[in-house]
């Protein structure tokens, strides 16, 4: 049974994996799956974010401790969860399996106008600006999924999650400073690593992806048409595409 380690990206939460960690475990039934929240995040938005991914990864470990979850982990992020996918990976290999990068960015491999394209600057301003919930979240919600099924459901829960558990624009600018601030290492991980990136993606440029690929030589696959957040647009294709990658490297491929 491998333990898997969900992470989202900036300002969300593991309430917005949604209908994804059912697909995921459909897709890998004897496997557990942990979903965490970042400081700053979710249940845990009362506290300061960290303005380092280092200091997020520790944090990570250490509530996995209080869980009583035991090593090796296999981890899998989203976005700037995927940043902290990276760290991990590259400071305590010895306690993972593996992990999945979705739709992240890092440097060295690309520019900061990749990383954050330039026509997502001012809806993400826009969300941290807006004054009710409903309407900061419609803005997320356009910027990042092409393909969503239920539109208006899932904008119904991405507003109670944000009224439950609010955000501070201070919080999301410490998150921001902290993936602006984190460097990977340029050789890739001696672990199985998958990335996973969407070429719809209006928020990250896919290249950044391919740009990782690239420099770590390690498998990938694109989905041609979901926005930034891939596993609420083709949560089903993501989980298939980590059960093939799974069964490739179990047979040594």
């Amino acid at each position: 049974m491998r333990t898997w380690i969900l992470l989202r990206g900036l300002a969300r939460e593991s309430g917005h994996w949604g209908d994804f960690v059912g697909q995921l475990q459909k897709a890998l039934p004897g496997d557990r799956l942990i979903a965490l929240d970042l400081p700053g995040n979710g249940a845990l938005h009362h506290q300061p974010s960290p303005v380092r991914v280092e200091a997020m990864v520790e944090h990570c470990r250490a509530e996995l401790g209080r869980l009583g979850a035991t090593p090796p982990f296999h981890l899998l992020g989203l976005s700037m969860g995927g940043m902290v996918v990276a760290c991990w990976l590259q400071t305590h290999p010895g306690e993972l399996g593996g992990g999945v990068l979705i739709n992240t960015s890092l440097r060295p491999f690309s520019p900061f106008h990749h990383r954050l394209r330039p026509g997502a600057w001012w809806p993400l301003l826009g969300s941290l600006a807006s004054v009710g919930a409903r309407s900061a979240e419609r803005r997320i919600l356009r910027l990042t999924s092409n393909l969503a099924p239920r539109q208006r459901a899932v904008l119904d829960a991405w507003t109670v999650l944000r009224q439950a558990h609010p955000v501070s624009a201070t919080n999301s600018l410490r998150q921001l400073l902290a993936a602006a601030r984190f460097r990977a290492q340029t050789q890739g991980p001696a672990l199985p690593v998958l990335v996973l990136n969407s070429q719809g993606d209006r928020l990250v440029d896919p290249r950044c992806s391919n740009a990782l690929v690239q420099r770590w030589q390690c498998a990938a696959a694109t989905h041609p048409l979901a926005g930034h957040d891939l596993t609420l647009d083709a949560g089903k294709w993501v989980a298939a595409e980590i059960a093939r990658w799974l069964g490739a490297a179990d047979r040594g491929g």
